[in-house]
């Protein structure tokens, strides 16, 4: 692909293999007698009835609590996303398949109530959404989210929600609802501010100044917001640390946390060859450096490290971080979960265990 021919609007430049499938499409007469495989077709959306939607998470670097994702793949099209991966076992592709074809699951709202209602359920917060956007684009037609933070404020449960999209302002109402019983935590991703990095890494994103704007909307309505500088790529936006910090603080964050990109399964190649593409100056020197952070390797599966890497350029991020948030958070922090609300349709109030 030539540097004129860059996809524009779309994250990734080519769809891998799905290596769980045994056949695949191959573009083996491109001269011109094949459809281009690689055009930017528009967005495709797929319905999907799960028999259950809220999971249980495992992972020792998140803590307790379940995630619920109303939608899988994401149109934002963020070339660095984790979750590409996992489009994989509904049969489609972790680039371009992940950004165009979207699977809604309609039953969601239905099915989170049947689960609050059995009588196993522990109250741990629900995070909207640990995998996709739950404000990627579609939501703004399909308000499934809208509809799942109704259900928790009705049985008084709480919830965390990450995003990087300012539709999250539409559903202020219930969110104002939940703070008031203190169930509700509020992470707002911010990558960069420079908007030309932006409309390349993240394309159909909100811009960082929207991103700003939405921290202070929600802090001015006293939600409590964390800020998330995630991920954090050496040399593209590590430098950005300081600076997204600091205005987050002025907008009214209470905190701020950070991961460092790691490349696992088919994001590896995705982003070497988006980075060689979009990036072509500093393509090396960058995956050179993403490599240092995880024992040089591009992926890093290993519990405790991964997502905050090891190594020289690890502990300088790591210095860099603590030293912004310091300066600019000091003595913030976010306020605790209320458990103590949580309601069944029957009345009955459960506690914790």
């Amino acid at each position: 692909m030539k540097p004129e021919e860059f996809l524009k609007g779309r994250g990734a430049q080519f769809n891998p293999s799905n290596k769980y499938l045994k056949q695949e499409y191959v573009a083996e007469h491109i001269e011109g007698l094949d459809e281009p495989m690689l055009s930017d077709s528009k967005t495709e959306f797929l319905t999907e009835n799960p028999k259950t939607i809220v999971n249980k998470i495992d992972s020792p670097d998140l803590g307790m609590g379940y995630s619920l994702n109303p939608y899988q793949g994401c149109e934002h099209g963020c070339i660095y996303c984790y979750a590409r991966n996992s489009h994989q076992y509904w049969g489609y592709g972790a680039g371009l398949d992940f950004e165009r074809k979207i699977i809604v699951k309609e039953n969601a709202p239905d099915i989170l109530i049947k689960q609050l209602e059995s009588k196993n359920w522990q109250v741990m917060p629900i995070m909207l959404s640990g995998n996709t956007d739950c404000y990627q684009p579609i939501e703004a037609k399909k308000k499934l989210t809208r509809r799942i933070l109704e259900i928790l404020l009705k049985y008084k449960h709480p919830v965390s929600i990450i995003t990087k999209n300012a539709l999250i302002l539409r559903d202020l109402d219930i969110l104002t609802e939940l703070n008031k019983l203190d169930l509700v935590h509020v992470n707002i991703s911010i990558t960069t501010l420079d908007e030309k990095l932006r409309q390349k890494l993240e394309p159909r994103t909100a811009t960082g100044a929207k991103r700003l704007d939405v921290v202070r909307q929600l802090s001015a309505a006293g939600l409590p917001v964390n800020v998330m500088v995630a991920p954090v790529i050496p040399g593209l936006n590590d430098s950005e640390i300081p600076q997204i910090i600091k205005q987050a603080a002025e907008a009214g964050a209470k905190n701020a946390a950070y991961t460092i990109v790691r490349l696992n399964g088919e994001i590896g190649p995705i982003f070497e060859d988006w980075i060689t593409k979009a990036f072509p100056d500093r393509a090396q020197k960058v995956l050179s450096q993403i490599a240092d952070c995880h024992g040089g390797q591009l992926n890093d599966s290993r519990f405790g490290t991964r997502m905050s890497g090891e190594g020289k350029f690890a502990e300088t991020i790591a210095k860099l971080f603590r030293m912004s948030r310091q300066k600019y958070m000091a003595g913030r922090s976010i306020k605790p979960y209320n458990y103590t609300h949580f309601c069944t349709s029957k009345g009955k109030q459960l506690g914790l265990f």
